[in-house]
């Protein structure tokens, strides 16, 4: 996780004003210093001389563990008052979270938290942080629509969801909040008839879903070759007819007619000898009698509900 530039805030002011009356206190030690000391004992982070100024100089929001070694280093430089560095730490804590998460101590660790609520034991069974990971874990909950693994480029920030959850938590409350999150989670959301939890999609969908429509429209087109004479032929002008026809699909289907070898399996194709044609022929054919075809229902339903075909010529009536 790398340190985060963001705007100056009040949170932020007040942050960088108590690193600066702490850095005054312990006899304004250089950066370099200050970076050397930290390396040389035993803290959660290695930050660089360049790191110490810009947190100093308020130039970034550091990470809490880059805060943290900063002052634990600088409160034991301390004399004249010597100051506590384990104390003084836990002074910045709050600080550093209002500019983080909006309000000071607005974000509790995991033992606060398991501690608030009681859960876990005191004999080292079950920590702080495995209790909450278990509790607030939707995964425990609910099975997760895998569709939501894809690897993605996220659309906005973290900071960004954050608040819009919160405005939501503010308006509607947190029960509406979190069950709209696990319907989410689970699938079950708006626009699930096109198969794909606001925007993420299985690898290959596309091209498993066209695949499928192919394999769906062959099956049609045979169904409909076996009862209607001259279907073909009828689809064949049809096409050429056709003044809507995408110029691309257009100029591919014209060129593979200059193919007489393919345009004689093309016109001769049955149901019965559809099995022996060459894929470009079902490609050919497939191009003639349907315009377009495409799916209308979630991913997962049976093809005839999945997928509607356009047909160049009509299917006729029940009647």
């Amino acid at each position: 996780m790398t340190d985060t530039v963001l705007p100056p805030n009040e949170a932020h002011r007040e942050l960088v004003r108590a690193l600066e009356e702490l850095h005054r206190a312990a006899g304004s030690p250089g950066m370099r210093k200050v970076s050397a000391l930290i390396a040389e004992g035993d803290h959660p982070a290695v930050v660089s001389h360049e790191g110490v100024r810009t947190t100093l100089k308020g130039l970034n929001v550091p990470r809490w563990e880059t805060v943290q070694s900063i002052v634990a280093v600088l409160a034991a430089a301390c004399v004249n008052p010597p100051r506590e560095p384990t104390a003084e730490v836990a002074r910045f804590l709050p600080l550093w979270r209002a500019v983080r998460e909006g309000e000071p101590g607005g974000m509790k660790t995991a033992r606060e938290l398991a501690l608030s609520q009681g859960w876990g034991t005191d004999d080292g069974q079950l920590d702080a942080e495995s209790v909450l990971a278990m509790m607030i874990n939707p995964f425990n909950a609910i099975q997760i629509d895998p569709s939501l693994a894809v690897p993605h480029e996220p659309q906005i920030s973290e900071d960004e969801w954050v608040q819009v959850g919160v405005r939501l938590i503010e308006e509607y409350g947190a029960e509406l909040a979190l069950r709209a999150l696990l319907r989410t989670l689970k699938g079950d959301y708006l626009g699930a008839d096109e198969g794909s939890p606001f925007g993420y999609r299985f690898p290959n969908q596309e091209a498993m879903e066209m695949h499928t429509a192919f394999r769906y429209g062959c099956d049609r087109i045979l169904q409909r070759l076996a009862v209607e004479p001259n279907l073909l032929q009828r689809s064949v002008s049809a096409m050429h007819a056709d003044r809507t026809m995408d110029r691309e699909d257009r100029i591919e289907m014209l060129r593979a007619e200059s193919d007489a070898s393919l345009m004689r399996e093309v016109m001769t194709a049955t149901p019965e000898n559809w099995h022996e044609l060459s894929e470009d022929a079902h490609h050919q054919i497939f191009g003639y009698l349907i315009k377009s075809i495409g799916p209308v229902g979630r991913f997962g339903l049976p093809p005839d509900r999945r997928f509607r075909i356009v047909w160049r010529v009509p299917e006729p009536s029940a009647d």
